[in-house]
């Protein structure tokens, strides 16, 4: 936009130039040079105006697109859970910060994206990068978890603070097992998930019923969404 702006005011610049080198040597032609000059410096000015609107109009819809929106809960034992999202309405990504009572944060990103008919190539993901550890887990995301980001973005177009009752919320949990074996190259990722989990080892997961009794459950995170839904997604390592 600027380039082009630039472009605009070189060409009235030379159009003046050449105006005013007639006028010189035939004033005949131009009687009213400084009419001239003066509607040229005009015309530059509601250029030079309009080029920053513009600038102005295609920068402003990516920073009003971003919305920070904060839910508190209670868990099961009555401790309230804070947790945030970046809403980005304009790329589709929803990310979560959430805190435990430990006051520990783990990131997880929700990549909305808007898939195509007939598109294979075009995956909705989730990306969950606990806290204190190198690692990110990728999962696609199924019919529920689109339910449960669509009513936050949604619901974040009218308020950005929400608290939700203990009583009232529907409480799920989740089982993902870990492919230990299956490490994804964070270059064949897009920019938003390469960005949380650069240097980080990247697992895909798979949801399964539970861990049984032979295996042990490392951590949970407890994602809840403004439709009173709390999904305690809990991870574990399969067998290679």
């Amino acid at each position: 936009m600027v380039r082009c702006w630039k472009h605009s005011e070189n060409r009235l610049e030379e159009a003046q130039c050449t105006d005013g080198g007639s006028a010189a040597s035939s004033q005949s032609h131009f009687p009213h040079k400084a009419f001239w000059v003066s509607l040229t410096a005009s015309l530059l000015l509601v250029i030079i105006g309009l080029g920053l609107t513009g600038h102005l109009g295609l920068s402003q819809p990516h920073s009003e697109s971003l919305q920070i929106v904060r839910i508190t809960v209670p868990d099961q034992t009555g401790v309230l859970i804070n947790q945030s999202a970046v809403v980005d309405q304009q790329n589709d990504l929803v990310t979560f910060s959430v805190t435990s009572p430990a006051n520990q944060t783990s990131t997880v990103l929700f990549d909305v994206k808007r898939v195509r008919p007939g598109d294979m190539h075009q995956i909705r993901l989730i990306c969950y990068k606990p806290v204190d550890q190198d690692s990110c887990f990728l999962r696609t995301m199924e019919k529920s978890d689109y339910d449960n980001v669509q009513s936050l973005l949604h619901e974040s177009t009218h308020k950005s603070q929400f608290q939700l009752s203990g009583n009232e919320t529907r409480r799920q949990t989740e089982y993902l097992g870990v492919l230990a074996a299956s490490q994804v190259d964070v270059s064949t990722l897009e920019e938003p998930l390469q960005a949380l989990c650069q240097d980080s080892s990247i697992h895909w997961t798979r949801r399964v019923e539970g861990p049984g009794k032979q295996r042990l459950v490392y951590f949970c995170i407890d994602i809840c969404f403004p439709s009173n839904i709390c999904v305690s997604v809990c991870f574990y390592y399969l067998p290679e």
